[in-house]
């Protein structure tokens, strides 16, 4: 991602002072006509369908620049569902469920709510723990949204430390949990520069029980990694029983599409205590290479 210099004094006028003049009353059939506003302060024609590769590069440049002015050079990102319950909705989630098919599926979600705490507790160590070196620069950056992200926004939040959420556009309304912090909330139309924003800053990933979503940006990281687009970090999967019931690695290297060594990629761990550690080993490594 290019870093942009300071702008340096101009003979011109800036764009805030020409949008200002622009701005000022006026009425005739020229100047109210939607052609004569300035480009960029027209937003049906920001939005058209022509317009596409601008609207891209702007939602590229907005974050990583606001992200560059609030001194974020490290994350440490948390993916996982936004439907695992905190602990204390287990019993209303049980009580909404209506069938036995539902409790069923209502039983596993309340399984795996100890992820909530594990999760909040992991950003609050990483947003207020020094490793053993005495190195810790990592802000906790989530999805933004409820479940295991309000979790880890939550910890940062609770350690007083600054915490990123990279929230998108959904159909069903997906607000910000109240954790992340307001400069550092952003909104995003495209899936794939959201999944760029998550892993530009990234120096460890913990990745609890999901669906779809969460899948899609595991597999894009390990990815990433396999193929050395990116460089190795520590890529922490919560909960062996559930990566191992849905998703056969072993089996993938069984059948050749993936080599023995891919496996090695990521940890399966279980606890805070357990992932924090191996980040912080991590960090004294690559400090000492």
């Amino acid at each position: 991602m290019m870093n942009l210099p300071p702008q340096a004094d101009s003979a011109f006028p800036s764009a805030r002072d020409e949008a200002r003049v622009a701005n000022a009353p006026t009425s005739s059939p020229q100047t109210e006509d939607p052609a004569y506003r300035l480009a960029f302060q027209d937003n049906d024609f920001l939005l058209r369908e022509e317009l596409r590769p601008v609207r891209f590069q702007l939602e590229l440049l907005k974050p990583d620049l606001l992200l560059q002015e609030a001194g974020i050079k490290s994350t440490f990102v948390f993916y996982g569902s936004a439907r695992i319950p905190a602990p204390d909705q287990v019993a209303a989630l049980r009580a909404s469920a209506d069938t036995p098919e539902r409790l069923a599926v209502v039983e596993n979600l309340a399984r795996n709510a100890r992820y909530y705490e594990e999760a909040r507790k992991l950003a609050y160590m990483a947003s207020s723990q020094p490793c053993a070196d005495g190195s810790r620069e990592l802000t906790v950056c989530s999805g933004g949204g409820p479940s295991i992200m309000e979790a880890a926004n939550r910890g940062a939040h609770e350690a007083g430390a600054l915490t990123i959420g990279l929230n998108i556009v959904l159909e069903h309304e997906q607000l910000p949990n109240s954790y992340v912090t307001p400069g550092l909330s952003f909104q995003f139309h495209y899936f794939a520069l959201r999944k760029m924003h998550f892993l530009m800053r990234a120096k460890a990933v913990a990745v609890f029980p999901g669906g779809f979503g969460t899948f899609d940006e595991l597999f894009e990281l390990l990815t990433l990694v396999q193929t050395t687009k990116m460089a190795p970090i520590p890529i922490l999967l919560f909960g062996r029983a559930f990566w191992e019931k849905v998703v056969n690695f072993q089996a993938l290297a069984d059948e050749g599409v993936i080599s023995p060594e891919d496996l090695g990629l990521f940890r399966f761990v279980e606890t805070a205590d357990e992932a924090w550690a191996i980040v912080c080993a991590a960090t004294t490594e690559q400090a000492a290479a």
